[in-house]
């Protein structure tokens, strides 16, 4: 891995017990080859205060500080634009609270450099939860179940926020056009990725609940993850590539 060709994006609201941690591991198991964009929005629990700190300890760490949480697509959108700038190959995004293991991220990084965008999946064949209950489970397996029959789209696990992209999907899609925010947000952008025609690779990644911190999840979230697949299916903007700002999709 040439350094400084891959980042990840990690969003950060509230995540001050976590961040050190997850920095650690993921340099740790990068041998210090991949950097760290760390999104804070405006925690008010001095998450952003810290990151700024360990990104004078570590080079490779960079901080990218919005005025207030607007959302989890709202700062990924931030953060990739902000890594595009940055000149990076390949973007890859986690969580902050190692719910995604950092182990699995060399893997993501390679696994890109054949394919156009790779998803950490809990449904592919070898992937799996921990610390779930067997309702949480079987919900979220159907609800991407569901995702999948309603958007048409060949992925196992459109909700997943373990994945990295090659920069020429990102700029394909127009990020300013995103809108959805949570689950919605991962599924609208493999949809977009899909629609395009790029090629897209799920590979095994065990999911662990978060060790530390809240859950952000919302009742709002999970509405706007029901009514997206239907949206993205039968909206004429969202199913013709040639929306994408005119870029084509790899032959």
């Amino acid at each position: 891995m040439q350094h400084g060709s891959a980042i990840v994006v990690i969003p950060t609201y509230n995540e001050r017990e976590n961040l050190p941690l997850v920095c650690e591991q993921v340099m740790q198991h990068t041998g210090g080859a991949v950097h760290i964009l760390v999104v804070d929005d405006n925690s008010p629990d001095g998450t952003g205060e810290l990151a700024d700190a360990l990104a004078r300890q570590h080079p490779q760490i960079h901080v990218l500080h919005r005025q207030k949480k607007e959302g989890l697509g709202r700062a990924y959108v931030a953060g990739f634009k902000q890594a595009l700038q940055m000149g990076h190959a390949l973007i890859a995004q986690m969580g902050a609270d190692l719910s995604h293991d950092p182990r699995d991220l060399p893997r993501l990084i390679e696994t890109a450099t054949s394919a156009d965008l790779v998803l950490g999946s809990r449904y592919a064949p070898g992937g799996d939860v921990s610390n779930w209950s067997r309702q949480r489970y079987w919900l979220s397996f159907f609800a991407n179940q569901y995702v999948r029959m309603i958007t048409r789209i060949p992925v196992r696990d459109a909700t997943g926020g373990y994945r990295c992209w090659r920069r020429q999907v990102l700029e394909a899609i127009n990020l300013d056009t995103v809108r959805s925010n949570g689950y919605a947000f991962q599924i609208e952008m493999a949809y977009r990725a899909c629609r395009l025609g790029f090629h897209v690779q799920e590979i095994p990644i065990v999911f662990t609940e978060r060790r530390a911190g809240k859950s952000k999840l919302s009742r709002r979230v999970i509405w706007e993850a029901i009514w997206l697949p239907w949206k993205l299916r039968f909206s004429r903007a969202y199913n013709s590539p040639r929306t994408e700002q005119g870029v084509s999709p790899p032959v």
